[in-house]
């Protein structure tokens, strides 16, 4: 039989942190730290909101934009948080998940060959969406000298004549950096010195931690070239609702539309309902997430400095990142032996990208306890292994 696999398709390597999650989901005694998901409940008065709607029989389509009252909610918490207006007809789309957002952006304005700057480690999605849309995505290695944050000078180096755009996520998954205004400021002269299109990610955006989280089009001349994705899933605890937000200038979006018209239709009716009620009254909630995030925050860094495994202070998301050099283990190795001896699950840095060897990923979104009890199994290992 012929081969019916597109070369596209094939060219995209598989998940390295999908073959850990099939492991870790056959072991009943495990604590995960892998998974980037939080460990809260949705909010009750965001769950009784999808509930109403689901009662009231909005069970139908809605816009392919999204409803007019959460696109009118999104343009009101962006301007309130960053101070950058959208039209909600014409300017904001309501997607299934950033996720659908990024690739209705990298199918929107890449061509084939056309070259795409990836900072790295990153969401694994990012290469592979970039890969999917037939561009070449070009990664650069940032570094923990750098506290994790691109530099203007790396992105000036890696631009050539192919390069079209620029793609950022901030606060990462999976270092937990927070990019400063000056450096991204400095960034994005780059990408209007040579009228680059810039793609944020800032899904994590009001998860950071004593440090402003900086809004690439809130930024002086990016507003215009500037696709911005935001959403639920992380800020409100609300991955399994699929709901998610683009917002760029009208003539960006119009694009990205046409695309999510035809594959999507509308983004789910009562995830939107939920959405809005997240939006208009849950500014408590994530507070109150954020402080405990913070606590589970500030132990897992010190528990992971004091057993020998040095990490960089996390400024955002809910991430650590600590180096397993000193192990003598390739990242996948340490990954690999910690789990099956100490049944503890991380992620292999090497999952993310360029600049990823050598670390792994420790998620802090569940609970302070485990993660105290992760960190005497870790102790042990280390201990043991040198």
């Amino acid at each position: 039989m012929r081969d019916f696999v597109s070369e596209r398709v094939r060219r995209v390597p598989p998940s390295g942190i999908r073959r850990f999650f099939d492991i870790i989901a056959t072991m009943p005694e495990v604590i995960s730290l892998g998974i980037g998901e939080p460990d809260f409940t949705t909010p009750p008065h965001i769950l009784e909101a999808g509930i109403r709607s689901l009662q009231r029989g909005e069970t139908h389509y809605t816009s392919n934009s999204g409803t007019i009252e959460l696109r009118e909610a999104i343009a009101h918490h962006l301007e309130r948080q960053y101070g950058i207006q959208y039209d909600p007809e014409r300017e904001i789309l309501v997607t299934v998940g950033v996720s659908e957002g990024l690739y209705l952006a990298m199918s929107a304005f890449i061509n084939p060959g056309d070259e795409v700057i990836v900072p790295q480690p990153c969401f694994v999605a990012y290469t592979a969406e970039v890969m999917l849309a037939g561009g070449t995505p070009v990664p650069i290695a940032t570094r923990v000298e750098d506290r994790f944050q691109v530099t203007p000078e790396q992105v000036k180096a890696a631009i050539t004549p192919r390069t079209k755009a620029i793609l950022l996520g901030y606060p990462n998954n999976p270092t937990g950096a927070v990019m400063s205004r000056e450096n991204m400021m400095a960034v994005c002269e780059v990408a209007k010195q040579h009228d680059l299109l810039v793609i944020s990610d800032e899904i994590y955006d009001r998860l950071v931690y004593g440090v402003e989280h900086v809004c690439v089009p809130s930024l002086p001349g990016m507003w215009e070239r500037t696709v911005l994705l935001g959403g639920f899933s992380k800020d409100y605890a609300m991955t399994g609702w699929r709901i998610g937000y683009a917002a760029a200038p009208a003539e960006l979006l119009a694009p990205m539309r046409k695309i999510h018209q035809y594959t999507i239709m509308s983004a789910p009716t009562t995830a939107q309902a939920a959405a809005l009620a997240a939006l208009t009254n849950g500014d408590a909630c994530v507070q109150e997430m954020v402080a405990e995030y913070d606590r589970r925050r500030r132990l897992i860094v010190e528990g992971l400095n004091s057993i020998g495994l040095p990490c960089f202070e996390p400024q955002g998301a809910f991430y650590a990142f600590p180096s397993v050099a000193h192990s003598g283990m390739t990242d996948e190795e340490f990954a690999a032996l910690l789990l099956e001896e100490e049944q503890v699950a991380v992620v292999p840095g090497s999952a993310f990208g360029a600049g990823g060897a050598g670390y792994v990923r420790c998620s802090y979104a569940t609970a302070y306890e485990k993660i105290e009890e992760a960190l005497e199994r870790m102790a042990r290992f280390v201990q043991r292994h040198g």
